[in-house]
């Protein structure tokens, strides 16, 4: 039976994000543990995102954008603006602590924001891994155009295509563009898949599925996406998480205890400092404590 997913819907400072993974239907897909659709949005002069300093553990996240520019700086002294079509790729392993921000040469002017920025859960043999941060820009990516059809491997691998991205696990990470009646069936060969719908009016086997959803095709199925607009579009999925997992604010870990140690290090200062924006960070949410989140 194919699932559909209506995402949840917060607001940061002025962009619409729309989170579809974890729910109640799905609490991974794949190695994906978290997926969020940013935007699309349109911030007027002198306006942005800032996302202050803030930790993570255990995970890796992946941003890729349709529109605009997001400014990244990490504790290992990373320092790189992200625009349409490249992939940020961060590894946080033992630990590390990072900011997004909108560049402020976009800020003097009008400017787009609209992508999508998904966690990975590192495998347990890799929870540990030594931080680290890469940045591959648009050429870099391999793609195809076929029939009314864009494809960008972001990572992983995906129609005989494989990302220069490193990953831990089996990981399938696509951008998918179509023009108006275009069809193309998504990737197969994968355990585990899902197709989100950023824009546009789409059919998966027939069946109409609504702009801004997650869908998770039944298993076994042919899975022909169709175009009744122009679309965009993420695929992804891959190989099973390998164990539980328990979330809870940015940690996520096999184990209960390092979801722990992390609070306490982030409440310490041990993550390091960010150089170039070290001013101010984002709190423990000691007072608005989240429900833990465990993955099976």
């Amino acid at each position: 039976m194919t699932t559909i997913i209506a995402p949840r819907v917060h607001d940061i400072d002025g962009l619409q994000v729309r989170r579809s993974v974890p729910s109640l239907q799905a609490r991974s897909v794949g190695p994906f543990v978290f997926v969020d659709h940013m935007g699309p949005a349109l911030f007027e002069p002198g306006h942005g995102i800032d996302v202050r300093p803030h930790p993570h553990i255990g995970l890796a996240t992946v941003t890729f954008l349709w529109s605009g520019e997001i400014g990244h700086r990490d504790t290992l002294g990373s320092d790189q603006v992200i625009r349409a079509g490249d992939v940020n790729w961060m590894t946080a392993g033992r630990g590390i602590a990072h900011s997004e921000r909108t560049p402020q040469t976009a800020r003097e002017h009008e400017s787009p924001l609209h992508g999508m920025q998904t966690w990975v859960a590192l495998p347990r043999s890799a929870e540990e891994t030594a931080p680290a941060f890469f940045h591959f820009g648009a050429e870099r990516l391999p793609q195809q155009r076929r029939a009314g059809a864009w494809l960008r491997v972001i990572a992983g691998r995906g129609y005989g295509e494989e990302s220069p991205v490193e990953v831990f696990a089996d990981t399938l990470n696509v951008a998918i563009d179509l023009q108006a009646d275009a069809e193309i069936d998504l990737d197969g060969s994968h355990v585990e898949r899902c197709i989100y719908v950023l824009e546009g009016e789409a059919q998966l086997d027939g069946v109409d599925i609504p702009a801004r959803h997650l869908v998770i095709p039944e298993p076994g199925a042919r899975a022909r996406l169709r175009a009744k607009t122009p679309l965009k579009a993420m695929l992804m999925g891959g190989e099973p998480l390998d164990a539980p997992r328990h979330l809870w604010w940015n940690f996520v870990s096999s184990s209960k205890e390092r979801i722990e140690q992390a609070k306490e290090d982030w409440r310490q200062g041990r993550f390091g400092t960010i150089p170039g924006d070290d001013k101010e960070f984002i709190p423990l949410p000691e007072q608005r404590v989240p429900k833990p989140v465990d993955y099976p």
